[in-house]
């Protein structure tokens, strides 16, 4: 579970891992580059290739919203195939969603959540320059 600096919990994972044990998320975000296999509970589907970026900015941004205003009563997940790269970079943004500076955000996300998030130099890059739309 990663506390948010505002105090909402989310959870990341690595769908390739056993299941973590525990209630099922009302709401996953799965961020995977092919459409995924259903799962148990409400899912999004941001399609986004391993060690890349998300295809669809805008779907990115509404769904890192609707899952930061639903973390404040329902539980959230965030999920990619190994739980690192592609979770650790929608973390660290949801971090900056709520309140991180985004040039610090990558520092945050690693010691909150795992020192391996966010895997590639895009990735790194895209957190960086990472600004919520209005």
């Amino acid at each position: 579970m990663v506390r948010l600096p505002s105090g909402l919990l989310v959870r990341g994972r690595g769908l390739r891992a056993p299941w973590p044990g525990g209630p099922v998320p009302d709401l996953a975000v799965l961020l995977l580059g092919r459409p995924p296999t259903p799962l148990a509970g409400e899912t999004r589907w941001v399609r986004w290739p391993d060690f890349r970026l998300p295809a669809d900015r805008a779907l990115f941004d509404a769904v890192l919203r609707e899952a930061l205003e639903r973390a404040a009563g329902e539980r959230v997940e965030f999920a990619c195939t190994g739980g690192r790269g592609r979770t650790g970079t929608a973390l660290a943004c949801l971090a900056v969603l709520d309140g991180v500076p985004a040039d610090g955000a990558v520092a945050w996300v690693r010691s909150h959540y795992t020192p391996r998030a966010v895997e590639t130099p895009g990735q790194r890059r895209f957190v960086r320059r990472y600004v919520p739309p209005p």
